[in-house]
């Protein structure tokens, strides 16, 4: 791997890639970021950032500093069905350090994960720089990423955490398996009222729902319909679209006046796949570029981080020993597939056994469903769903070295 730039070259400045950048430079490598875009702000990215990654940044002495960052705390769940108020999950006991969701917006994650890595003499991040393209050398191994404005930067090992339209994956033909999803969502913010609110609630009724984030001043709202119908909505016009809204929510009827306009509500096409692969030579894939998750249960963001922090544990502590990376890529793979496979396994069966006929439906919901009633009605049946959505399937500790900022 001679004349190679840097150790680390990484796609995509997103929960996934930044986090990335942020273990291997604590180990001492030398590690690019590259970002498309000239900063981190994006209307409805997703905000959740549940205990199971509060709890690395634990691990890292990092969580009081975040949490002075503005942000809502949600210690349980709501759903609103039949006329009743029930109660579907709670994350107040799980063992970590914060047991609870901080709803942060997403581009103060991604600077502080930036501002930490920074302090790192090997970490850089480029904004405005766009990856389009992979150079191979003459076995056929990944040497450099090619960018749109015509920049080759190589490095002994490509992470492709470009997101669910992965550029890299195609380029590098890793064979991608679609597992489907029977809605998409409608994503919008409005004005909460004073003295109105509390935790993550989901308001239900035949043939629609909707799930309401509480972020202090607003509502961040996501309404579920059947995908493919994104258009027939929007056709029917913002009256209709308005009148909806007023019925599932009557309480919140003059906060829907304020979306005056389609602009305000942006599509989010629901997508659920995975890489059957997620390596070749020089090359890794992790977070939304391996495996598009569900908005089920908000998991996304920290099954990416899971992912970033796998990699960091198997690869950092070796390549700084100066080994290639890519006999040991599919250790990274085998330790992420299956807790990948069982949340997506837990997000279909959610979205084939209850999304789906809640939509088909046309009769009134008379009464919750039975599981609903379990919840609403045993403490300790409520904890399951919260440690499941909290903190994940087969996560892992920061093992990944750190050598001390003043030894580098």
């Amino acid at each position: 791997m001679a004349n190679i730039d840097r150790d680390i070259l990484i796609v995509g400045g997103g929960p996934a890639g930044l986090m990335a950048g942020l273990l291997f430079a604590r180990a001492g490598l030398k590690v690019t970021v590259l970002e498309k875009h000239a900063d981190f702000l994006r209307d409805f990215r997703g905000d959740t950032i549940h205990p199971s990654t509060l709890e690395l940044f634990h691990q890292m002495g990092m969580l009081d500093e975040l949490l002075q960052l503005p942000h809502n705390r949600v210690d349980q769940a709501f759903i609103h069905i039949a006329g009743r108020q029930m109660k579907a999950m709670d994350f107040r006991h799980l063992p970590v350090a914060a047991p609870y969701i901080a709803m942060m917006p997403q581009w103060d994650l991604l600077n502080f994960i930036t501002r930490k890595a920074k302090q790192y003499p090997g970490f850089e991040v480029l904004m405005k720089t766009e990856a389009v393209d992979l150079e191979y050398d003459e076995a056929d191994r990944v040497r450099a990423v090619e960018t749109k404005d015509g920049r080759k930067l190589s490095a002994k090992l490509v992470i492709a955490a470009d997101g669910r339209r992965s550029v890299l994956r195609g380029k590098a033909k890793l064979p991608l398996q679609k597992i489907g999803a029977p809605m998409d969502i409608f994503w919008f913010r409005v004005d909460k009222p004073e003295n109105y609110g509390g935790d993550v609630f989901g308001t239900v009724q035949a043939g629609r729902f909707m799930v309401m984030i509480d972020r202090g001043d607003y509502y961040q709202c996501a309404f579920v319909f059947n995908k493919g119908q994104a258009d027939e909505v929007r056709a029917a016009g913002l009256d209709a679209f308005r009148a909806s809204l007023r019925s599932l929510v009557p309480d919140l009827a003059h906060s829907f006046d304020q979306i005056s306009d389609w602009d305000q509500v942006k599509m989010l096409e629901v997508a659920l796949d995975r890489l059957d692969r997620w390596h070749r030579s020089g090359l890794l894939a992790i977070g939304d570029a391996a495996h598009a998750m569900s908005p089920i249960g908000g998991v996304g963001i920290n099954i990416a981080v899971q992912d970033a922090v796998t990699a960091a544990n198997v690869l950092a502590a070796r390549m700084t020993n100066g080994e290639s990376p890519d006999p040991l890529l599919e250790q990274v793979y085998a330790r992420r597939i299956k807790p990948v496979r069982r949340m997506q396994a837990f997000q279909k069966f959610a979205q084939d056994r209850v999304i789906a006929p809640l939509l088909r439906r046309t009769k009134p919901i008379e009464k919750p469903l039975f599981a609903l009633t379990l919840l609403d009605q045993m403490p300790l049946l409520r904890r399951l769903p919260g440690r499941v959505i909290g903190l994940g399937f087969g996560r892992e500790d920061i093992q990944s070295p750190e050598i001390p900022i003043n030894r580098l």
